[in-house]
């Protein structure tokens, strides 16, 4: 993998350097005392991981995140374990090192690095905003293809022209309709219970009245919805 280290400190760029080069697998084509260089760098060259600091001065390692488009992996390195929270809502950060970092904790985050599915697709120019492939979907943000599993999937909205995707491990807003949504999802699994909710019926918690309870949201279920809904439970 071709990386390079982000770090204001001269000694830290050094150590991370020392360790890069202990693995085969990785070849450090620069090194850079603040972000603001390296985001010229990336402008003109690819870059498949990155080992960011997080506080420097003047442009933070998530002001270098927020900024650039399409980040590559990154491995966060810090004195600093406070931040390991707000660190991980970034899906580009694959690992969070807190300084000194030992050769035996560097190799378990560069395996986390090697063994990181790529679920992103660049794609210039695309129509379709939902796709589905086998247990999958992929749904269309930023010019990009994030790839969905399906059974993860225990509630979508409507929001206007948009709808919310809400998984197991992340929520995403896509610019498409209630009705695209629901023609790519498996019926055995997904019912509309309402003119804005479909939802994942394995994941129902709680019925109560007119509304189902998934995960920690309270759904209302219209009067036309609920006789399909009651069909699909399995009750006594």
């Amino acid at each position: 993998m071709n990386c390079i280290i982000i770090d204001d400190e001269a000694t830290a760029r050094a150590i991370i350097g020392q360790l890069c080069t202990s693995l085969n697998s990785l070849n450090v084509l620069e090194e850079f005392p603040n972000a603001l260089q390296a985001i010229k760098f990336l402008n003109q060259n690819d870059v498949d991981l990155i080992f960011l600091d997080i506080h420097m001065p003047d442009f933070t390692g998530f002001d270098f995140i927020e900024t650039i488009k399409n980040p590559p992996k990154i491995i966060l390195t810090t004195s600093d374990a406070n931040f390991a929270i707000q660190a991980f809502e970034y899906d580009c950060i694959v690992d969070y090192l807190v300084k000194p970092i030992t050769p035996d904790r560097f190799q378990k985050a560069i395996a986390k690095a090697e063994n990181m599915t790529r679920t992103v697709v660049e794609i210039p120019n695309s129509e379709k905003d939902v796709a589905a492939s086998g247990n999958h979907l992929y749904v269309n943000i930023d010019r990009r293809l994030i790839k969905i599993d399906i059974p993860s999937i225990y509630l979508v909205e409507a929001k206007g022209d948009y709808i919310h995707v809400k998984t197991e491990d992340k929520n995403y807003t896509v610019h498409s309709t209630l009705k695209k949504m629901s023609e790519k999802l498996p019926e055995d699994l997904f019912l509309k219970v309402h003119r804005s909710f479909i939802i994942n019926v394995k994941k129902i918690v709680d019925i109560e009245d007119n509304s189902v309870l998934i995960k920690k949201d309270v759904i209302p279920v219209s009067r036309s919805n609920r006789p399909e809904l009651m069909k699909r439970l399995n009750l006594l």
